[in-house]
């Protein structure tokens, strides 16, 4: 049991590591900075970590990013509810089309709408500037795009078998 657990802290690690870095590589969107390669670390870690593994790394690539002045505050709506969404959606189901919709609805919807409050009350945005759904369009677009390269990622594994073989390994 803690081999497993050391063996999936080591590899949140390096997810996480994967989003701070990939996070170098962010367009704005409407005010807000878009980071694809943090959608396809959530994904991965539900694929592979499960939900809570998932929320803690989104949760520390956040605040690494905000430290290094790579990110905003948005990325926590950004990044958490997705991860969450989607992890929840991997454990119960196993499928991972379903996995990939969790992520982006959960990201663009819940995040985006979670996003209006931590815009207006930690950033200075005034309620009149922005529109409640003011960031569902930026975040559907940067987890659109993370979602499409772990696809790629995820069923390519899958379909060599690899996937499985990955999972096994991480449990054991």
């Amino acid at each position: 049991m803690k081999k497993a657990n050391i063996k999936k802290l080591a590899l949140s690690g390096v997810l996480c590591a994967v989003a701070v870095v990939g996070s170098m590589f962010s367009f704005p969107v409407f005010g807000s900075k878009c980071a694809p390669v943090q959608h396809m670390v959530n994904i991965l870690c539900a694929v592979l970590l499960g939900p809570f593994y998932g929320v803690g790394a989104a949760f520390v690539a956040s605040l690494l990013r905000n430290l290094l002045g790579l990110g905003s505050l948005l990325a926590f709506p950004g990044s958490m509810f997705g991860a969450l969404l989607c992890g929840i959606i991997y454990s119960k189901s196993k499928n991972l089309i379903a996995t990939v919709i969790g992520e982006v609805f959960g990201t663009a919807v819940i995040g985006g709408l979670c996003a209006y409050p931590v815009a207006i009350l930690f950033m200075g945005k005034s309620a009149a500037e922005l529109a409640f759904y003011a960031y569902v369009i930026p975040f559907l677009i940067s987890t659109a795009a993370g979602a499409l390269i772990s696809s790629v990622i995820l069923f390519s594994l899958q379909k060599t078998k690899t996937l499985h073989n990955m999972q096994e390994a991480i449990s054991h």
